[in-house]
């Protein structure tokens, strides 16, 4: 007999009664009923209930032996009596009687409980991650996100893409977020980056003649730490040759169709997958305030200017900021006209939290308009305002002032909010059981700042013009459009992708445009500038988040649910004590010396 087990926990039926057999794994539980032990043994394939009969020797054994442990244990399979069967357990129709026991680890005290979810903070979960990741729920979460990905290569492969690895030592560049740096002993003073992305490598791969890469690429951005967000994360990176945008959507589309529809039930409720028509990125900005819209969300906004512009209408709050290039935005809420004052309330209370004066409406009720507002507004006024929103008897139009971007930031906010606050059932309350797709398209290739008025890429600098060098040289920065494209899903931002800029002149005058000199660009893109004078072939990608993709799946709000190993929030390895300090003799190889901030000095003083 194998020295550990002949079977797993989750393996044993009917067909094995009467069968010696041995397990391994972690003591569940235990559960004493009047003399005969009960326990529950648990490895990663499932549980198995064994039992210690009244009288054994191994029950004083067991007495010692905490949750936790892992043991081995030999006996007898046997049917359960009836009455005790477990439809729910897989092995709920048989338990092992114990004849032997070998303890392999004993456990100490446990600092939370596995068995089952006992409210303990995040804090602890991450601290003692081997833990956490005992339980159920996370064991679940990471073979989904192992199944996702080995599906994914799957996929990738059964459309002749090749899987590359790329470096993750490599250059820092000016481009997207802050770079982690690691410093060089042999070049004194000079750093390695993390890779942010494999952008310029798997565009060099095109020009090597490999038409289709793919990666599950590893990517590191030293960025603020969000539940959708963090330091390291992992992507489905995609390159293809001699393709246009149609093409790479139509490559990929059916691979994350595939990943969602084979696991859409994960939840044990299934979801209904759905892609929408491409929508323009100003279009999204206009009618969702986002460009990574939740389009489960039914509520619109429609800009209602003009009704506010009017010389008949006197509420001089929106007058005044129209007056200096303000818009107002406004968002129907179809049939809450007999919502209680509460309703408007706590909106008006979620928009104050928000750092806004608070969130007016105008409320049709009765053949007129009622609310804060509509006193402001003729009857005149109130009859272009619903034409324009669509409002009808018994609808609510809440609005938005300020200047154009932050006008759009705000009613995306507040539009996410209202659809929050309708009640369940309600005919604009988000959509339940649906994965609602779109790709967004037509970013703008540049923006400007509105305090120091320069221009700088506003996505993705190595994407194609649409209007390649004739629009960087004839229109206004503002005007010109990419190549550029995302794809989002139930308000969050998937994929990002583009057609890439393949040609060095056009490179050269697209950098230029955003301040970047020629010499900056060839110091810090050198490589693939010069590669690119040796023949490019026109080329695209783009890349998916896997850890978007599983949260999404397996419906939980924070990424640090599917993963194993993560940081917490302040990007704190509390179980490998990182980040860390290192030795005087380790800086002095790194040829670095220490100019660490007053307070931190402080703190380690004290």
């Amino acid at each position: 007999m194998h020295p550990y087990r002949t079977h797993t926990c989750a393996e044993l039926r009917q067909d094995h009664v009467d069968q010696s057999v041995k397990l391994s794994g972690w003591i569940h539980r235990k559960r004493d009923h009047g003399g005969v032990l009960f326990i529950d043994l648990r490895d990663t394939h499932g549980l198995t209930q064994c039992v210690v009969d009244e009288g054994s020797p191994l029950l004083a054994q067991f007495e010692n032996i905490r949750t936790e442990s892992v043991v081995t244990v030999t006996g007898t399979v046997r049917t359960r009596p009836g009455e005790t069967q477990n439809a729910n357990m897989p092995t709920g129709d048989i338990e092992l009687y114990i004849e032997a026991l070998d303890v392999q680890g004993a456990a100490e005290v446990i600092p939370f409980q596995v068995a089952e979810d006992d409210g303990v903070g995040e804090e602890m979960r991450l601290k003692y991650r081997y833990l956490d990741l005992r339980r159920e729920k996370m064991q679940k979460n990471i073979r989904l996100r192992n199944d996702v990905i080995f599906e994914m290569r799957k996929r990738m492969r059964a459309q002749d893409f090749q899987e590359f690895q790329t470096p993750i030592l490599t250059a820092s560049s000016p481009e997207g977020a802050r770079d982690y740096l690691v410093p060089s002993r042999l070049h004194a003073g000079k750093f390695y980056a993390l890779p942010q992305a494999p952008q310029q490598f798997k565009q060099m791969l095109m020009v090597s003649g490999f038409d289709k890469y793919f990666q599950i690429a590893p990517c590191f951005r030293d960025e603020d730490g969000r539940a959708d967000r963090l330091a390291e994360f992992y992507q489905l990176d995609i390159e293809m040759s001699f393709v246009t945008q149609e093409d790479v959507f139509n490559t990929i589309q059916p691979v994350i169709e595939g990943i969602f529809e084979q696991f859409n039930d994960f939840t044990g409720t299934p979801h209904k997958i759905e892609w929408g028509e491409h929508i323009r990125y100003e279009d999204a900005m206009l009618k969702y305030g986002s460009d990574k819209p939740d389009l489960r969300n039914p509520l619109e906004i429609v800009d209602v200017t003009e009704v506010f512009a009017r010389d008949d209408v006197e509420f001089k709050a929106f007058k005044g900021t129209i007056e200096k290039g303000g818009v107002v935005r406004a968002i129907r809420a179809p049939k809450v006209s007999d919502q209680s004052r509460k309703f408007f309330d706590k909106l008006n209370s979620w928009a104050q939290s928000e750092g806004a004066p608070g969130l007016g409406y105008v409320v049709f009720k009765d053949g007129e308009g009622a609310g804060p507002i509509a006193k402001f507004i003729p009857a005149a006024a109130q009859e272009e305002l619903k034409k324009i929103s669509g409002a009808e008897e018994g609808d609510a139009v809440f609005f938005i002032c300020n200047k154009e971007k932050p006008a759009a930031k705000f009613a995306g906010l507040a539009r996410d909010a209202i659809c929050s606050a309708l009640p369940e059932g309600h005919e604009a309350a988000r959509e339940k059981g649906v994965f609602k797709f779109a790709w967004i398209i037509d970013f703008p290739m540049y923006e400007r700042d509105e305090h120091t008025g320069e221009v700088d890429f506003s996505h993705n600098p190595f994407s194609m013009p649409q209007g390649g060098m004739d629009d960087l040289e004839n229109k206004d920065p503002e005007a010109i459009y990419a190549f550029q494209y995302d794809a989002i899903c139930n308000g969050f931002e998937l994929c990002s992708g583009a057609i890439r800029n393949h040609k060095a002149d056009i490179m050269e005058k697209a950098f230029s445009i955003a301040g970047y000199d020629k010499s900056v660009l060839e110091d810090k893109f050198g490589g693939m500038l010069n590669a690119f004078q040796y023949g490019a072939p026109p080329h695209g990608g783009c890349a998916f988040g896997i850890d978007r993709i599983i949260m999404l799946l397996a419906d939980e709000p924070n990424l640090r649910e599917v993963y194993a190993f993560v940081m917490n929030g302040q990007y704190e390895d509390q179980m490998m004590s990182a980040p860390s300090d290192i030795t005087p003799e380790q800086l002095k190889d790194l040829h670095i010396k220490l100019d660490m901030p007053k307070a931190k000095i402080k703190e380690q003083a004290a």
